[in-house]
C-alpha cells in the first residue's frame, strides 16, 4: 500500500511475522432505511483511481473506502483483519514465496459483473512497471506534458509499487477466474497489504479503453494484452487508467464509478458535495446500518464547526486550532475528542527541474546544489511554527527528527539520536545561521528564487507559508508563493515548483509503508531523489524480519536523507474529531481512512438523519 497525501505518517512500527491475520469480518446490522450521515471533510474527491501518481490522495481513499471491497482493512487496534466475506489469500510457498488470492463466488461490481481474480491482476499488471516504454517529459514553465504524442502512442502507467515490481513472471489465473496466482522473485515482508482488487473494475476499464461491450471478453482481452505485450491494446488501457477514470462531478457513464463495497455513488456536485448510497445486494462485508452518506467539501475548519452546530453535518474532523477547539467546547448537541493523527508535515525539495536545488543549475556540481538544499531546509523556522500553530493545540506537542517513524515508535528514539537529524537543531536563529555559513560556503549568489507550492486555502499552511517564508528570506531566498488549491495534482508536476509543504497519511503499520517515497522513481518521490544505495537499503529492508536489522537500516536510509537535503518533517498532526451527539458508533485510526474505518458501525435515528442529497437514486 502507498502513503497518501494530506495525511499521516510514515510508518509506526512493523510487524515482522509474515503470518494472516486470525480476524474475521465483524457482524453488521441491517440498513435503516431512511437514514443518513453528513461527513464534513477538506477536499474534494477527484479521481476513482486512486493508484495512479495524480489520484493518491486522501480525499479519493476515503471515498474508494466505502465503494470498494478488499480482502483486509485495519481494524480499531490497528490489526490487520481479513475480510473472509469477499475473499481469502493464503501462502501457498514459501520458495519460491508464492500467495494466491481468492474472490468468493457472488461478490459483483454495482453493474452486475463478477468482481474477480482479473481485478487483483489488474492491481499488480498496472502496478508494475515491466511494460512501460515511455514516461512523460513536462514544460519546465508550464508543467504541460511535452512528449504527449510519444505518450499516446506508448505504454505509460503512472502507478508504481515495489511489491508489484518483485513479481517479474506472469501471474496465473485459475479456470474459474476466481483465484489469482503471484509468485515473488524474492519474499517481501508487507506481502498481506500489497495487493488488492483494483478501485478501478478490469471490465469497465477495457470497455473505456478499448469499447469491449462484454465484461468477460473484456477482462479476457485485458489478461492477453499483458501476457503477450499487445502494444496497441496496452497504450489504449494505459492511457484511460492515467486520467479516464478522474471526474469532479458525476459521470454520465456509470463503468467509471462502479462499486464493488457497501455504497455506490448516486450523486456528485463539482466542489460541493458528494453521496453514496447502500447497495442493496451486497453481503460481502461488514453491513452498515446507514442508508446513506454525504461528503460535503470546505477547507475553513471553523466553518465545518459552524456546519456541525447548524446541523448541516454530523461528524467532521477538520485541521486543529485553538479556536477550533474553543469553538466546539461552546456548542450544545455536539461531542468531540483530541485524536493522534499518522499525519506528518513536512516540506520537500526538487532535485531534477533545473531549479535552485538540481546540480544541472550549478554546471552538474553535485555539491552546491546539496548545500543550497540543506540551507533552505535549515531556513524553516520549525520551532517558531511548532510555537505559534501547533502547541496550542496540543501543549506537549514536539518536533518530529524522523522520516518513518512517529514520535511515540518504540524504536524513534534510536533512530533519531543516529539518523543525521541533529543538523536540525530546535533554535530557528542557530538554524538560519548555517544555513547562511552553508550558502556562503556554496559560493552562490543570493538572493535564490524558490517557488513554494502549498495548499491554499488551508489556513494553518497558509500561515506555516508565512512563517517560512519570512524565516528563509533572512538567510538568502526569495520564496515565491505558489499556493494552489489543486495542489494534490500538481506534485507530479515538479517543473512547476521547487519545494512543497504538505503531509502524508499511512496506510499500513509496516516500516515499508514509506519506500515509495525515497526510492529511484519512487511513486511518490515527485523531487526526483535518486541514490543505487537508498534503493539497496530499502531492498534490504523489504525482506527482513528483524527488528534490529530494521532499526539499523531505517538509521542508514534516513542519515542519507538528511544528508542529500531531501526534505525536514515538522511536526505529528494534532487531531480533533467532533460529531452531533445523535450520531453512535464513531471511531477513528491514525491510518487512512481515519473516521471512515468503520462506517458500518455508525448509528442514526431517520428522524435525527439530514436529508442525503442524490440518496433516493436507484441502486443494483
Amino acid at each position: 500500500m502507498k502513503i497518501r497525501r494530506i495525511g499521516a505518517a510514515g510508518a509506526i512500527v512493523a510487524t515482522g511475522a509474515l503470518v494472516l491475520s486470525a480476524c474475521s469480518t465483524p457482524e453488521g446490522s441491517e440498513i435503516e432505511e431512511d437514514t443518513s450521515v453528513s461527513i464534513g471533510w477538506n477536499q474534494s474527491f477527484y479521481s476513482q483511481n486512486n493508484l495512479t501518481d495524480t489520484g493518491n490522495a486522501t480525499a479519493n481513499a476515503n471515498i474508494l473506502y466505502l465503494t470498494n471491497a478488499q480482502f483486509n482493512y485495519y481494524d480499531g487496534d490497528l490489526n490487520v483483519a481479513q475480510n473472509e466475506d469477499f475473499g481469502s489469500y493464503e501462502v501457498t510457498s514459501e520458495d519460491p514465496f508464492t500467495v494466491s488470492y481468492t474472490v468468493n463466488e457472488g461478490v459483483t461490481w454495482s453493474d452486475g459483473a463478477p468482481v474477480d481474480a482479473y481485478d487483483v491482476f489488474l492491481y499488480w499488471a498496472a502496478n508494475n512497471d515491466r511494460w512501460d516504454n515511455v514516461a512523460p517529459e513536462y514544460d519546465p514553465e508550464t508543467g504541460e506534458i511535452t512528449n504527449q504524442d510519444a505518450i499516446d502512442a506508448g505504454v505509460y502507467f503512472s502507478s508504481t509499487t515495489p511489491a508489484a515490481n518483485l513479481i517479474s513472471g506472469m501471474p496465473e489465473i485459475s479456470d474459474d477466474g476466481r483465484t489469482v496466482t503471484f509468485e515473488y522473485d524474492e519474499p517481501r515482508s508487507d506481502w498481506e497489504v500489497s495487493i488488492q482488487p483494483s478501485p478501478v473494475a478490469a471490465h469497465a476499464l477495457v470497455g473505456v479503453a478499448l469499447e469491449v461491450e462484454d465484461a468477460q471478453e473484456a477482462k479476457e482481452r485485458l489478461y492477453d494484452a499483458f501476457a503477450n505485450d499487445v502494444t496497441e491494446d496496452l497504450s489504449a488501457i494505459s492511457a484511460a487508467w492515467n486520467t479516464g477514470f478522474d471526474f469532479t462531478s458525476l459521470p454520465d457513464d456509470e463503468r467509471l464509478y462502479l462499486s464493488s463495497g457497501a455504497y455506490v455513488m448516486t450523486d456528485f456536485v463539482e466542489g460541493q458535495y458528494l453521496t453514496v448510497t447502500a447497495r442493496d445486494d451486497y453481503e460481502w462485508g461488514p453491513t452498515p446500518q446507514v442508508e446513506a452518506i454525504t461528503v460535503r467539501y470546505n477547507e475553513d475548519p471553523l466553518a465545518s464547526a459552524t456546519a456541525l452546530q447548524n446541523g448541516e453535518v454530523d461528524l467532521i474532523s477538520p485541521q486543529a486550532s485553538v479556536d477550533l477547539v474553543a469553538t466546539l467546547e461552546g456548542m450544545d448537541g455536539v461531542e468531540f475528542e483530541g485524536t493522534s493523527e499518522g499525519t506528518y508535515e513536512h516540506v520537500d525539495v526538487v532535485f531534477n527541474n533545473g531549479g535552485p536545488f538540481d546540480p544541472a543549475t550549478y554546471g552538474g556540481d553535485e555539491e552546491t546544489a546539496r548545500l543550497v538544499r540543506q540551507a533552505f531546509l535549515l531556513s524553516v523556522p520549525r520551532t517558531e511554527i511548532m510555537e505559534k500553530l501547533i502547541q496550542p493545540i496540543q501543549p506537549d506537542a514536539v518536533l518530529r527528527n524522523s522520516h518513518n517513524l512517529v514520535p511515540d515508535a518504540p524504536n524513534y528514539e534510536e533512530v533519531v539520536s543516529s539518523n543525521g537529524s541533529d543538523l536540525f537543531s530546535e533554535d530557528d536563529q542557530a538554524n538560519r545561521d548555517a544555513a547562511a555559513d552553508l550558502l556562503a560556503e556554496a559560493g552562490v549568489e543570493t538572493p535564490i528564487d524558490v517557488r513554494f507550492l502549498y495548499g491554499e486555502g488551508n489556513v494553518r499552511r497558509e500561515n506555516q507559508y508565512e512563517l517560512i517564508s519570512n524565516s528563509a528570506s533572512e538567510v538568502g531566498f526569495n520564496v515565491i508563493d505558489e499556493g494552489d488549491v489543486d495542489w494534490g495534482p500538481r506534485l507530479a508536476q515538479s517543473n512547476t515548483y521547487d519545494a512543497s509543504l504538505f503531509g502524508w497519511q499511512s496506510t499500513s503499520t509496516f516500516a515499508l509503508n514509506g519506500q515509495a517515497n525515497f526510492i529511484t522513481d519512487g511513486n511518490n518521490n515527485f523531487g526526483g531523489f535518486s541514490s543505487e544505495t537508498m534503493d539497496a537499503y530499502w531492498d534490504e529492508l523489504s525482506t527482513n524480519t528483524d527488528p534490529e536489522v530494521e532499526t539499523e537500516l531505517l538509521i542508514q536510509i534516513e542519515t542519507e536523507l538528511n544528508e542529500a537535503g531531501f526534505s525536514v518533517p515538522i511536526f505529528q498532526h494534532p487531531g480533533v474529531m467532533a460529531w452531533r451527539d445523535v450520531l453512535g458508533g464513531t471511531s477513528t485510526i491514525p491510518l487512512s481512512p481515519t473516521i471512515f474505518w468503520n462506517y458500518w458501525e455508525w448509528d442514526i435515528s431517520a428522524e435525527d438523519s439530514i436529508e442525503a442529497p442524490g440518496a433516493d437514486a436507484e441502486t443494483e
